[in-house]
């Protein structure tokens, strides 16, 4: 054989990515970043109980193909059940799990233009027809995005809340009212990636077996664990149970399963990060504000920043800032893609941006 005979639909696919990692940016530039603020990750660090968990897991040993004593612990944070709960390699990997098990090529599927790519990433694997709907006011629009769903005969809506790439957040009662529109064949997917950074009453607040939506969560973000990859989804039992037919059985790690575990028991730790994120969100919003930019209302751990101008100008700062060592982001989409995204940091990761942006602002000036 001279070629791998791959499908035609992979053969139409492009050999990308969502996303260009910081690692891949340092080696283009020859060094490392001095505040990494672009990936959204925790750099607070997971619980001292859950650092000492993996370091004490056996690693010549297959983690629990069935995340038994994760899951359990989960069902009782949530009062529901483990046949409620699946335990993945992040959000990321049960959303690809999720698109196997319902997304036939041609399939419907609708999400907002500019939220979170992966999604899209898995529908398009799968050769799904993704269907989108604009922002409203740099927030998801759960009314036009259930809509669209009735419109396309959608299998699967997408919708995150909080949202990436804006930290913009609906309450979870307003989401609820809007599901009296979503159509009875369509599945809500509700990423609540974010939701421990989010204020009271942002999520969800339905039974764990509601047939018409799935929720994911994460250790990735609040609970510092990003590296691991341990993300869970909450469904129910028939949808749940569902994941075993297409699932990476051994994807999840033992030390990762440890760790998660003990982060979950560490529930005071929790919350001294989350007062850590809601300092950083204040102090990124000063230092925007102190630059003549406006800082956008944020109910994650990053924020976004409208930089005044269109994404050309946005562009031009982001590339300012990581000539100058700070790795952030952007939305890829207009008109959202006029701000930076700046994740929460230390105390010398903000002094870093501090430092760089107001030359970052100078250079995007002259163009």
């Amino acid at each position: 054989m001279t070629h791998a005979r791959l499908t035609p639909l992979a053969r139409s696919l492009p050999a990308t990515v969502p996303f260009v990692g910081p690692e891949t940016q340092e080696r283009a530039r020859g060094a490392a970043f001095d505040a990494r603020l672009g990936a959204n990750e925790s750099v607070f660090g997971p619980s001292p109980d859950a650092i000492t968990a993996m370091a004490e897991t056996a690693h010549w040993m297959y983690g629990d193909p069935e995340s038994h004593d994760l899951r359990a612990a989960l069902a009782d944070y949530h009062a529901t059940t483990p046949a409620h709960i699946m335990v993945g390699e992040g959000i990321d990997g049960l959303l690809g799990y999720l698109v196997r098990l319902l997304v036939a090529r041609g399939d419907a599927v609708v999400t907002s233009a500019g939220a979170y790519p992966t999604f899209s990433y898995h529908v398009a694997g799968f050769g799904g027809a993704l269907h989108t709907v604009p922002y409203s006011g740099d927030h998801e629009d759960p009314v036009a995005l259930f809509a669209k769903a009735g419109e396309v005969d959608a299998k699967l809506v997408y919708l995150a809340n909080p949202d990436n790439p804006m930290g913009s957040h609906h309450t979870g009662a307003d989401i609820l009212r809007a599901m009296d529109a979503l159509p009875d064949t369509t599945l809500l997917v509700l990423d609540e990636a974010y939701i421990d950074c989010a204020p009271e009453g942002t999520a969800l607040l339905l039974p764990a077996d509601d047939p018409r939506v799935i929720r994911m969560r994460t250790f990735s973000k609040a609970y510092g664990m990003a590296g691991a990859r341990v993300g869970y989804a909450i469904g129910h039992p028939d949808l749940i149970g569902s994941f075993h037919k297409v699932r990476n059985h051994f994807g999840m790690n033992r030390a990762a399963q440890a760790g998660a575990l003990a982060a979950l028991h560490d529930q005071p730790y929790l919350h001294s990060v989350q007062k850590r994120i809601a300092a950083a969100r204040s102090r990124i919003a000063l230092i925007a504000r102190d630059n003549g930019l406006q800082p956008l209302p944020s109910a994650t751990n990053f924020v976004a920043i409208d930089c005044g101008r269109d994404g050309v100008f946005a562009k031009a700062v982001l590339d300012g800032l990581v000539t100058r060592g700070v790795f952030v982001r952007m939305p890829f989409v207009a008109p959202q893609n006029r701000c930076i995204r700046v994740s929460c940091g230390t105390d010398p990761m903000l002094d870093a941006f501090a430092a760089a942006l107001p030359l970052a602002l100078q250079d995007a000036e002259k163009g």
